[in-house]
């Protein structure tokens, strides 16, 4: 009797202490943490897919399954969709039977369902897709990150979604890595600028508030640096080289307070990261001050026996990663964690205050996200879903997104008379629009987007009338008719110019392993059969990552990168091509000539040289396309930078002003980007490196001072004893093709 009574009584003051306004959230937190069982606890850092829950039918839920999951297991959180996105109303039955399952439990704790929303949500049909993030790097324009992540948290959350695991803050330097799309490019000031940008954005209403989700910075750390490119693949490199480029971006994402951070898969010098607990507490707790929730990536931490070979047994790989540091366990296709931590516990192996920790923290995001208020999807974050400036707002950021690699003799853009042939895999694809994590993982499977998503042949069509437009394609990206070289020519004897769209159709994650970064024999086949014809030929690339095109660039006479602009990426490149919109993206990447020569923007000076019998031979930094690069259909003059100082004191600042002229015809955006070099360090100067972009809209003959404050911080590097110092000494400050020369002094 006395059992149930104090039973009756926990029960009493558990609801007793969440529906007390006065308390806060770390104290109802405590409270309950108190009340709950071991059993209870370790459900709560067990996350399994909706597929453990659900019937083989899409969306609907098996209530013995889900029974199973919350009672027996107490899971405390699910994520993913079975195989494609849901309608808003089907995420609505699907959260509100989970929850009303919830509240059926002892304690009545919410389940924190999560998402890849990687470019608007993903996994909701007919929600808005925005530009991949290589797309938006390319668009230097963080105010524009902002408004599609403010659209990005309103449909999650008007899906009844509030943990969102975006976004991608990986460094990308290695171009075959399959994630390559999903990063804001090799730069680092340009990663942690518009990561923490979106990061704040996410969150900045307050969690609560119907606009907002939790953020989850991904995939801590080095995930992007794998050595042979492929996806889950081991990563070598010295501590320096991590701390120089692949940490910052989520020290600054922590600084701009993300709720919860994943795990990189793969494993760096031997050491599977889930199970490093120098970079998951010494570095990500201690040094960075992180205070969030920690979350595995799929599968990772049974990868620690099953793949990694480094526990000895499934419970070994177990207690390594939450002994680590690792709070909730993306298991995801069964209980086994629940299970093997239980027995781990009992066991000794891991402590109840290491388990009180993690789900402290597990339960204080869903008091945070105002869970335990009201678990259910909200109206008025419904009300939000679908409206129709969200796709004004697509096509802004694909307009911007938009980079012109290539104009010879000024052939864009094209008067509305021209009779074009559109040809290649890309003209009748809407996957190879979008990309990745676009309503299904792969995003290839086209039925499911919406029905008025265009195609580049559509909007050609659009713009100057089906009697004007010819094409020897058939819809989709595989269709071997897109394929047929020798129907090309003869299609082409009618048209005074060739559209030719190239690229690679939509894939994620190891999917998108490739072995060569060359386009495939039969895209290039195409490229010279277009060539041959005699007619004017515009490439248009639509890509994840920069694929070889060095055999047949001479041929093009345009070029355009369109990356993976999502819905409206059609649109925007039918408006530049027919001048409608004045091209402004620039290369977030070096776009490399052959695998032998990738080397990066911020090269070292070895790298800017080759030597042959001691002489010097520049061109070590020889891209196609160097970081940066983009035309316009106007031009822009640069006069000298002007410094209020030429010497930078320790606790100083300098402003670095130009003054920038639209001395072309045409209304255009242009990116002013200033760079530093060090003549030199204690360790080899790096040859440039970005510090500061703005972007500036011109009409023509309008000029604009544009200013940077550029302060110590601002010249930092990672010395050989792994900290950040920025050295007394001469800098070089570029803007453009001006240059003007500091001088730093302590």
């Amino acid at each position: 009797m006395k059992n149930i009574v104090a039973i009756l009584f926990a029960l009493l003051l558990t609801n007793i202490s969440f529906s007390q306004n006065n308390l806060s959230d770390e104290q109802k937190t405590n409270t309950l943490l108190k009340q709950m069982t071991l059993d209870e606890k370790i459900g709560q850092m067990t996350q399994v897919a909706l597929a453990v829950v659900c019937t083989p039918t899409d969306g609907v839920l098996d209530t013995a399954a889900l029974r199973k999951a919350i009672q027996n297991y107490k899971v405390g959180s699910i994520l993913n969709v079975t195989g494609h996105a849901l309608t808003v109303d089907q995420w609505h039955i699907v959260i509100t039977q989970i929850q009303d399952e919830a509240k059926k439990s002892r304690l009545h704790i919410p389940v924190i369902y999560g998402l890849d929303g990687m470019h608007g949500q993903t996994y909701t049909l007919d929600a808005t897709l925005f530009p991949q993030n290589i797309a938006m790097a390319a668009t230097r324009n963080p105010d524009l990150a902002k408004a599609i992540t403010k659209v990005t948290a309103k449909e999650l959350r008007a899906s009844g979604v509030r943990w969102n695991f975006a976004p991608v803050l990986d460094c990308g330097r290695q171009p075959l890595w399959s994630r390559f799309p999903e990063t804001y490019g090799e730069d680092v000031y340009i990663g942690k600028t518009m990561g923490a940008t979106v990061i704040k954005t996410y969150e900045e209403d307050g969690l609560r508030n119907p606009t907002a989700v939790a953020s989850c910075m991904k995939h801590y750390l080095g995930y992007s640096a794998s050595r042979t490119g492929k996806d889950r693949t081991p990563i070598y490199m010295p501590e320096i080289e991590m701390r120089e480029y692949y940490l910052p971006q989520f020290r600054e994402a922590v600084k701009a307070g993300s709720s919860t951070i994943m795990i990189n898969s793969g494993e760096i010098n031997g050491t599977p990261v889930h199970a490093s607990k120098y970079l998951l507490t010494d570095v990500l707790r201690k040094e960075l001050g992180f205070q969030g929730l920690i979350v595995s990536d799929w599968e990772d931490i049974i990868r620690l026996h099953t793949r990694h070979n480094v526990a000895p047994t499934p419970r070994a790989a177990v207690v390594m990663a939450v002994n680590a540091g690792v709070d909730m366990s993306m298991v995801p296709s069964d209980f086994s964690f629940f299970d093997l931590l239980k027995e781990a516990v009992q066991k000794g192996e891991v402590s109840v205050n290491r388990i009180d920790e993690a789900v402290k923290r597990i339960l204080l995001l869903k008091f945070k996200l105002g869970l335990f208020e009201n678990p259910y999807p909200e109206d008025v974050a419904t009300a939000n879903f679908g409206k129709p400036e969200y796709q004004s707002l697509a096509l802004d950021a694909a307009h911007e997104a938009m980079t012109l690699l290539k104009n010879q003799n000024d052939i864009l853009p094209f008067s509305k008379n021209k009779k074009i042939l559109v040809a290649g895999p890309s003209a009748q694809s809407i996957s190879a629009l979008n990309g990745c994590w676009s309503y299904t993982w792969q995003g290839k499977d086209e039925q499911w987007y919406p029905k008025d998503s265009k195609t580049i042949l559509q909007t050609i069509i659009d713009k100057v009338g089906s009697t004007n437009v010819m094409t020897c394609t058939a819809k989709g990206f595989d269709n071997m008719i897109n394929f047929d070289a020798d129907k090309l020519k003869p299609a082409a004897a009618g048209a005074d110019v060739i559209v030719l769209c190239l690229g690679e159709n939509a894939y994620a994650e190891s999917p998108g392993n490739t072995r060569d970064m060359i386009l495939p024999d039969e895209q290039l086949n195409l490229a010279k059969a277009a060539a041959s014809t005699g007619k004017p030929v515009i490439l248009v690339l639509t890509e994840g990552r920069p694929r070889f095109i060095t055999s047949i660039e001479p041929q093009m006479k345009g070029i355009l990168m369109t990356y993976w602009s999502g819905k409206k990426s059609a649109e925007a490149i039918a408006d530049v091509l027919f001048g409608d919109y004045n091209p402004d993206g620039i290369l977030p990447f070096s776009y490399p000539k052959s695998m032998g020569e990738i080397v990066l923007y911020d090269r070292k000076p070895s790298e800017e040289v080759r030597e042959v019998f001691n002489d010097n031979i520049n061109g070590g930094y020889d891209p196609l396309f160097p970081f940066g690069f983009g035309l316009s259909y106007t031009t822009f003059q640069y006069g000298d930078i002007q410094l209020s100082s030429n010497n930078l004191k320790a606790d100083g600042k300098i402003t670095v002003s130009i003054t920038v002229k639209n001395t072309g015809t045409r209304d255009g955006k242009h990116t002013v980007e200033l760079y530093s070099h060090e003549l030199y360090a204690s360790i080899t100067p790096f040859m440039k490196r970005l510090r500061a972009f703005k972007k500036i809209s011109l009409k023509a003959g309008e000029q604009q001072t544009v200013s940077f404050i550029i302060s110590k911080s601002d010249l930092e590097f990672v010395n050989a004893q792994l900290k950040e110092v920025t050295e007394p000494g001469d800098f070089d400050l570029m803007i453009g093709d001006k240059k003007a020369r500091i001088n730093y002094k302590l």
